[in-house]
């Protein structure tokens, strides 16, 4: 099972490359393992990852330690504290979209202007003030920030998404992408209508009720 999850997260870090949803080496990915999570490592293009390089982290451990050939990714704080807080989240997506880091960059919340919002949780997805990378004070405004909802940016900086699951998780950073796009590119044009807070509850009642797979095809 450890190889499976291994290999599924290199496949899903090339994914990202490859659909423009990440570039380089900015993003990273972790999945909860038992009392641990598996993550990606630190300045590795994707290009060259393999499953062997990807470190381990006890979750509740307070000190960063880490098992592997390579030191973890420089998020690996507020994946490990998304995990503490949140036991329904069994992975994360960290990226640098465009259209996520464009709305983080003027500090823009994404309201419920497309029902898809309702898919993580709630009618709308935050955006927290600006905290340099790898920092425990970039750890606490993404943990208050997502809340108990699957999604939030971060200020100047990307976007997270989170799912019970990796493939959840990749889902929901594809769709929270698009989110952004569509809100960024109606507001170019026009005032975007904003849906019932009624409506958006009712619609995350009806989301809670598919997997993953089946929210693809909503």
């Amino acid at each position: 099972m450890t190889d499976e999850i291994r290999s599924a997260i290199v496949a899903a870090c090339l994914e990202m490359n490859r659909t423009g949803l990440n570039q380089g080496t900015s993003g990273n990915i972790s999945v909860r393992l038992g009392e641990s999570m598996l993550v990606t490592p630190t300045a590795t293009p994707y290009a060259r990852l393999t499953p062997g390089m990807i470190a381990s982290m006890t979750i509740d451990a307070e000190d960063g330690a880490w098992q592997g050939p390579r030191a973890p990714s420089s998020e690996w704080r507020f994946h490990r504290d998304i995990l503490r807080a949140r036991p329904d989240i069994g992975a994360i997506v960290h990226c640098h979209a465009t259209y996520a880091t464009v709305l983080s960059m003027l500090r823009l919340n994404i309201p419920a202007a497309h029902y898809m919002i309702a898919a993580f949780g709630g009618p709308e997805i935050q955006c927290t003030d600006y905290a340099p990378y790898g920092t425990s004070e970039l750890s606490a405004l993404a943990v208050a920030g997502l809340g108990r909802n699957h999604g939030v940016l971060l200020g100047s900086h990307g976007m997270i998404a989170t799912g019970c699951d990796l493939d959840e998780a990749m889902w929901r950073a594809v769709e929270l992408e698009t989110l952004a796009r569509t809100y960024y590119l109606s507001r170019a044009i026009g005032q975007p209508v904003i849906l019932p807070a009624e409506e958006i509850a009712r619609l995350t009642e009806r989301f809670a009720n598919y997997g993953a797979m089946g929210r693809r095809e909503v």
